[in-house]
């Protein structure tokens, strides 16, 4: 008989991350999108959910509490909070559907090919990963935010970045579970 895994906090957290992206939702949309108290609401709410992960990571780590559940449910819930934030931009306008595609694309493949070769073990995110997260969040929430029109050019700056790691850690990825 399997043992089944207890609760713990950062698998908690990580359900959290899951069940509060309607509400983050809620938020982008609410007023049709173009009320600027409800998209700082939702900035914020995304902003919530996204130190949730880090907060998760650092938890299972330093308490030895790092499951297979974890493992399997942390990279869906990054993958669901990007989905509903770029998704959601890129349908009230805000963000260029190519770029959600980019970004939804790259997440999927490397979803798709982690349950591949989840039998070998489960891959870490690597140091470009995790910066490719941090630039896709932030990059993202800088055009949910009612940010003024000078600091446009700065947040597409940022989004570049964004994109560019996306796509070279993907390739990454790809190339680390292919010369294995």
């Amino acid at each position: 008989m399997k043992k089944v895994e207890r609760p713990n906090l950062p698998n908690s957290l990580t359900i959290f991350r899951i069940l509060a992206l309607p509400f983050c939702a809620y938020a982008l949309f609410k007023n049709g999108g173009d009320d600027d108290k409800w998209r700082i609401i939702a900035f914020i709410l995304f902003f919530i959910v996204g130190l949730s992960d880090i907060l998760d990571g650092r938890l299972a780590r330093s308490r030895n509490q790092i499951t297979e559940f974890g493992k399997l449910l942390d990279p869906i819930a990054d993958k669901a909070m990007l989905a509903t934030a770029t998704v959601g931009a890129s349908t009230l306008g805000m963000l260029s559907w190519w770029v959600t595609g980019i970004f939804l694309i790259r997440e999927v493949a490397v979803t798709i090919l982690r349950f591949a070769v989840i039998k070998k073990g489960v891959i870490p995110a690597s140091k470009g990963g995790k910066l490719k997260t941090f630039f896709q969040s932030f990059g993202v929430g800088f055009y949910i935010l009612p940010l003024p029109s000078f600091l446009n050019t700065p947040r597409d700056l940022f989004m570049a970045v964004a994109i560019y790691l996306t796509i070279s850690t993907g390739i990454d990825y790809f190339r680390k579970v292919l010369t294995k």
